[in-house]
């Protein structure tokens, strides 16, 4: 723990401190040492329009450029970015050089297609590095994405298609998971015959199984026709901090869906520093290390921790198409036993699963597996009960990693509270201590900060710079 990036509880204190004594330069340095800025901010926040809180506002920067062209400028070009694993169990690496020249071309194609800077393109995509390639390429050119959940219905993804006024969307052909080839393009198309979504120009559909799909002409092109002949080179749009990144749309308890909305840097900055703090991941300290995040690139984890903060800080990944229970429960075991995983994160459901599966099948059990490389364990999506928790840490960490319990949600960008790897204390079941910067407490009906060991509700009484910049129309 003493090389971890938090090595200490008295590194926390200070860090802790530092962001609540000194807000503005503590966040001030943050941005600098962690983003490559096109145009320097002179304002690290405004809160003239609270809630709507503005971090760097007046500074300009591109998520695309700090993902992929900084770490190629740098030289680390032939690092590798994503190991691609497919349902099938086939993988590829592909490095930072490669995602960066094929981000070019879509992004091309896109702009040829007359998507610009502040248009919503909607992605409907299998969980691949094409996936994460396609809100690459919309960063770059500053267009706003908005991923929708593959297994999402025609339904859900016609209110998105209309409420964020959608202009072109991308999509494949079909998805694969557990063996099984789901049509994903005709959901699209069910989706387009409700009505109301006559914005949309162009859709580009990545053939993933190469099935055969209903195209309309002069509208839908595939992945390969729209980056044939394509430049792999592609300028950057600069957008103020402030611009739109992504939308993505929470279930919606009101049951209207409503589009949260992140910026591009308060919300690059905090999945670059959560990446580090929390993951400990410093690809040049420690460059050995493989991170493998298990969400969908529709849920905000798919965003901040596989498409935006891996890419941000340098880090190789792993990237995988299927379900933890094909074509057995040992699935896991055997990827971060081949990838040589080091740091996995992964929600209880699955841990649950796994558990109750591999009482029935022991050969699948984690100890059969070499889980040596693995140097800290995650849990993300909700509470991990204590008896999950001893499991994951014990038959999956061998009784040696730490792990991360991280709370959040789609509207903090990020964690929020979270156990360190190399300071707090691990508690089962506890998600431990607030990130510096992140001010918590809990307060009764009426907003009175109640006793220690008393309930009542969670507050966080500043801004932070992962937070939701706004929801989608609600100006």
């Amino acid at each position: 723990s003493s090389h971890a990036c938090v090595p200490s509880m008295a590194a926390y204190d200070q860090l802790y401190q530092a962001a609540a004594e000194h807000e503005q330069r503590f966040w001030e340095a943050q941005a600098i040492n962690t983003l490559s800025w096109k145009k320097p901010f002179t304002q690290v926040l405004d809160e003239a329009k609270a809630p709507h809180y503005r971090w760097f506002a007046d500074g300009y920067l591109n998520a695309s450029y700090n993902c992929l062209d900084r770490h190629v400028e740098a030289g680390h070009g032939k690092r590798v970015a994503v190991i691609a694993e497919g349902d099938d169990g086939l993988a590829r690496e592909y490095s930072y050089d490669y995602i960066l020249q094929e981000v070019c071309k879509l992004a091309n194609a896109l702009k040829g297609r007359g998507v610009k800077k502040g248009d919503r393109v909607l992605i409907y995509m299998p969980m691949s590095v094409q996936g994460v390639m396609a809100m690459q390429a919309c960063a770059r050119i500053g267009a706003t994405h908005s991923v929708v959940f593959g297994g999402f219905s025609a339904k859900s993804v016609h209110e998105r298609i209309v409420d964020a006024g959608v202009t072109a969307i991308i999509t494949a052909d079909e998805q694969v998971r557990g063996g099984k080839a789901m049509a994903i393009k005709v959901v699209v198309d069910e989706a387009l015959a409700m009505g109301g979504c006559e914005a949309v120009h162009s859709i580009i559909i990545y053939q993933r199984t190469g099935a055969r799909v209903a195209r309309q002409e002069g509208r839908d092109l595939t992945w390969a026709q729209a980056t044939r002949g394509q430049s792999a080179v592609c300028e950057p749009v600069w957008v103020e901090a402030d611009h739109p990144l992504f939308i993505l749309y929470t279930s919606g308890s009101t049951g209207k869906p409503k589009g949260i909305v992140h910026s591009t840097g308060g919300y690059l900055l905090w999945a670059a520093l959560t990446m580090r703090w929390t993951f400990d991941l410093d690809p040049i300290a420690k460059p050995h290390d493989v991170f493998w995040c298990t969400a969908d690139i529709g849920w905000i984890t798919g965003h901040t921790y596989v498409a935006y903060g891996p890419l941000c800080v340098g880090a190789t990944q792993v990237i995988f198409e299927g379900i933890p229970t094909y074509p057995n429960p040992g699935r896991f075991w055997q990827m971060i036993e081949r990838h040589r995983v080091s740091v996995f994160y992964t929600a209880p459901t699955a841990i649950r699963a796994l558990i109750k599966a591999n009482t029935q099948d022991a050969a699948t059990h984690p100890r059969h597996f070499d889980l040596s490389s693995l140097r800290i364990l995650g849990s993300v999506g909700e509470p991990i009960n204590p008896e999950a928790w001893m499991w994951y840490h014990t038959e999956v960490g061998q009784s040696r990693c730490p792990i991360v319990d991280t709370f959040w949600q789609t509207e903090t960008g990020g964690h929020v509270i979270t156990a360190l790897p190399g300071a707090t204390p691990l508690t089962p079941g506890s998600c431990t201590l607030p990130l510096p910067g992140v001010q918590a407490a809990v307060v009764d009906e009426l907003g009175a900060e109640v006793a220690n060991g008393t309930g009542g509700n969670l507050v966080i009484k500043r801004p932070w710079p992962g937070m939701l910049s706004t929801i989608w129309g609600d100006a």
